[in-house]
């Protein structure tokens, strides 16, 4: 449920408003428009009888959210959301690309890869000091150390850093090493515990959709963030599994557009984790921007034939600053700038 409040509604009326919601045993969530203030109720709306809301004057209207994902819905806010890190807008005209190697390794391998995402033009960076890995034999990350390496290099540049976290354990550690944006892989989507405790924090969160989710199940998991009082949410489409085997996955540029027709929350794309070929990477980055992404994740080592993780998908430095250039005319294109 959301109730629409009136254009003219003073700071006390609203409060009046959020008072009587708070009173009837729910949370009230406010999201504030160009044009409209509108407030969601969270909690068991039977708990709200008829015109005990629609009486009070800052109220204009009382509407039912008929998706099950409330929050992250168009009917919750019509209008895009603009998620921002430290000043740089994810969602609107700009599009974004955050680029850096799949993990970290090295102080000097992350300083080298630092200068190379600044001088291709990117604004952020990408890093994993935590690897999930299919087998347990293979590298898992260097782990707080990692972390270090990161914040270090990417200080030097100027650069937000985007880090996966894999347990709840680890997030003090993520606070205290000033992490820009957590990102949530692919294997915890589901991970509600996980989410919950993201969605407590008042730091962005990247989405990655699981490997086998459908569109609905990752909005339902962008809703447990959400619900839990953050809503700086980044989805991130990084391919899903199907029967083919030609590539490593399948990226769902479907997706795009249904999920800007679903949610007001930008949406990014992975298009390295979803060909798993650095030869397959310029022409998914390319396509995703067409179908209205608002980022990208893109994977560059500063020698990718050394790289401890994913090294086929890596592009190099030349690569990637050879792509920006092309992204740019794509994004001109579509009468968007990078």
């Amino acid at each position: 449920m959301i109730v629409i409040v009136k254009p003219e509604a003073s700071a006390a009326q609203l409060e009046q408003l959020l008072n009587r919601i708070r009173e009837l045993g729910l949370t009230p969530m406010v999201s504030q428009g160009a044009e409209r203030t509108v407030v969601g109720l969270i909690g068991d709306e039977r708990l709200v009888s008829d015109g005990v809301l629609e009486s009070l004057p800052a109220v204009e209207q009382v509407m039912p959210i008929l998706k099950p994902y409330k929050l992250v819905s168009r009917e919750f806010k019509k209008t895009d959301s603009i998620v921002e890190v430290r000043g740089i807008p994810f969602g609107g005209p700009e599009i974004q690309v955050i680029a850096g190697p799949c993990s970290v390794e090295t102080a000097e391998q992350m300083r080298r890869a630092a200068a190379a995402v600044r001088a291709a033009g990117c604004r952020l960076m990408r890093g994993g000091a935590f690897k999930p890995r299919t087998s347990p034999y293979t590298f898992q990350g260097v782990g707080d150390e990692g972390l270090d390496f990161f914040r270090e290099a990417a200080d030097a540049y100027d650069l937000p850093i985007v880090t996966e976290l894999m347990d709840v354990r680890k997030i003090d550690v993520f606070l205290e090493k000033r992490v820009d944006v957590i990102q949530i892989g692919t294997r915890n989507m589901q991970n509600f515990d996980l989410l919950k405790e993201v969605g407590r924090l008042n730091v962005p969160v990247i989405l990655k959709r699981g490997m086998s989710a459908t569109i609905k199940e990752w909005l339902m998991a962008a809703e447990y963030i959400a619900a839990h009082g953050n809503h700086r949410i980044i989805f991130a489409e990084r391919g899903i599994r199907t029967f083919e085997t030609q590539y490593r996955n399948v990226l769902d540029v479907t997706a795009i557009p249904v999920l800007k027709k679903e949610t007001h929350l930008p949406v990014i794309v992975d298009p390295s984790h979803a060909g798993g070929k650095a030869a397959l990477v310029a022409p998914l980055a390319k396509a995703a921007i067409a179908a209205g992404a608002d980022g990208l994740l893109i994977e560059s080592h500063p020698c990718p034939e050394e790289a401890w993780c994913d090294a086929d998908q890596a592009l190099s430095p030349e690569q990637l600053t050879q792509l920006m250039g092309e992204l740019r005319r794509v994004a001109e294109a579509v009468g968007r700038t990078l």
